[in-house]
């Protein structure tokens, strides 16, 4: 540029990104919504391959790696070893669509709220404490809306 001030550059972070689907369900969104998800929660480099899967292996995961016998909405797996941050979230398609219906929320806005969630857990936020979990949930929410979806936990809309 000549004359002027130079325009500053705002670098987004990387992304690789990959889905899996191992079981499907009528509502599902497709690659192109869940790479839009992804991309709003996303606050680094990552690497993130999201699987959806059966009750059969969401149990089986559940089992292996938190000691539960039973099938989960969502699991996050993150990859401590490796640069940039990668890891899997993993959604389990029968335990989503059965809480989606027993919440009154479409599948769409269950699984978008879930992969947000899993996004998050994957850079760090946590809810184990009262204040962790106030911050992530706030953080969700917010991302939520701004893809025009409601707040999962039920509070007003502003």
């Amino acid at each position: 540029m000549t004359g002027g001030a130079r325009a500053a550059s705002v670098s987004r972070p990387n992304l690789a990104f990959d889905v899996r689907f191992d079981a499907l369900a009528p509502g599902l969104p497709r690659r192109p919504t869940l790479r839009r998800w992804v991309k709003a929660a996303q606050e680094r480099d990552l690497a993130v391959t999201l699987r959806f899967v059966g009750r059969r292996e969401g149990r089986l995961l559940n089992g292996r790696f938190r000691g539960r016998d039973h099938a989960t909405n969502v699991l996050t797996f993150v990859y401590d070893d490796v640069d940039p941050l990668a890891g899997d979230i993993v959604l389990c398609v029968p335990v989503l669509a059965r809480e989606a219906s027993s919440q009154g929320k479409t599948l769409r806005a269950h699984c978008a709220h879930l992969v947000i969630h899993g996004m998050l857990h994957l850079q760090g936020y946590d809810h184990q404490r009262r204040a962790d979990a106030a911050r992530m949930e706030a953080r969700e929410t917010a991302l939520l809306r701004a893809l025009r979806y409601p707040d999962p936990y039920g509070g007003s809309t502003k």
